[in-house]
């Protein structure tokens, strides 16, 4: 089977995609305490690029609109470790989970 190319690139931007999964909040069932880590952001180094948004899996990550930073929902988080791989700013550590 050969992989699915485009026919045509598209004539406006508003057909690209922004992201490369679901907005936050389309998982409806919650992590079943199987994370060994998690990740947390610290604060000062973050500089809301969104990266981490844009690259999360499970659309974990959200834009806090009362803070104007950036926030995980661990309800849903897997731990997967890939928002702290993708930090350019080291703003993202993984840390065992409690």
């Amino acid at each position: 089977m050969k992989p699915f190319l485009r026919d045509e690139v598209p004539a406006s931007f508003e057909k690209i995609p922004e992201a490369t999964v679901f907005e936050a909040g389309y998982l409806v069932t919650k992590n079943a305490g199987w994370r060994n880590i998690r990740p947390v952001i610290e604060k000062s180094k973050c500089k809301n690029c969104l990266q981490c948004y844009l690259y999360c899996p499970d659309g974990t990550i959200s834009k806090d609109k009362e803070n104007a930073s950036v926030k995980i929902d661990y309800d849903f988080c897997k731990g997967c470790g890939i928002c702290a791989k993708i930090c350019k700013f080291d703003a993202i550590k993984m840390e065992n989970e409690r």
